[in-house]
């Protein structure tokens, strides 16, 4: 399955909140639908399935690419669960959401995708690009580039830059300093039933 392209309320409302995904807050309180309203008692697999789609939907994932974030998080030494978090979130299109360079994860994506962001001086479009410690990350020196970013700079999708990335709005640039710490990702999950979901699907 492709990555999800449909109304972004929805999925809130179904989900919870997802600050990846969207800025707007569902006025309804319960899920989509017909039975939206109705209690039912979810099963532990409905449990699971759940915080899954939680990773994927405020990541922006299809299916395939959370699973190989899932089998690479396994062959890595440490919780499985938290080096899968750390993998996300260290994404180049996840990093510019979180310096406020864009207000949602799609819309940071867009502007890797379109060769505002560089690394280190070049400029990378690939939005899986993973960022590590001592990488400088910056606008590209374009009029459009940098007026685009100075705008979402001052309406931020999240109020505090995580301690792992340090930002300087004047010269629109931003460092590395290390990898994210699981009490920064901003997602309310459980990694572990996301772990467990994967490993009784094998």
């Amino acid at each position: 399955m492709s990555r999800y392209r449909g109304p972004r309320l929805r999925v809130v409302r179904r989900l919870g909140d997802l600050p990846g995904l969207t800025r707007k807050v569902a006025r309804r309180a319960y899920p989509p639908g017909q039975h939206g309203q109705a209690r039912r008692k979810r099963s532990e697999y409905a449990i699971r399935l759940e915080e899954k789609q939680k990773l994927r939907f405020n990541y922006g994932l299809s299916e395939r690419q959370l699973l190989r974030y899932v089998k690479k998080s396994r062959r890595s030494t440490g919780s499985t669960g938290q080096v899968l978090l750390q993998l996300l979130e260290m994404r180049l299109d996840n990093t510019v959401f979180r310096l406020g360079m864009a207000p949602t994860i799609p819309a940071a994506r867009q502007l890797v995708n379109h060769g505002h962001v560089t690394v280190n001086g070049k400029v990378v479009s690939v939005a899986s690009y993973q960022c590590k410690p001592g990488e400088v990350i910056s606008v590209r020196d374009r009029e459009k580039s940098r007026e685009m970013i100075k705008a979402n700079l001052q309406y931020p999708g999240l109020a505090n830059v995580p301690s792992h990335l340090e930002l300087d709005k004047d010269k629109l640039t931003a460092k590395v300093n290390g990898v994210i710490e699981r009490e920064w990702v901003a997602l309310q999950i459980n990694e572990l039933l996301v772990v467990e979901f994967y490993s009784r699907q094998a």
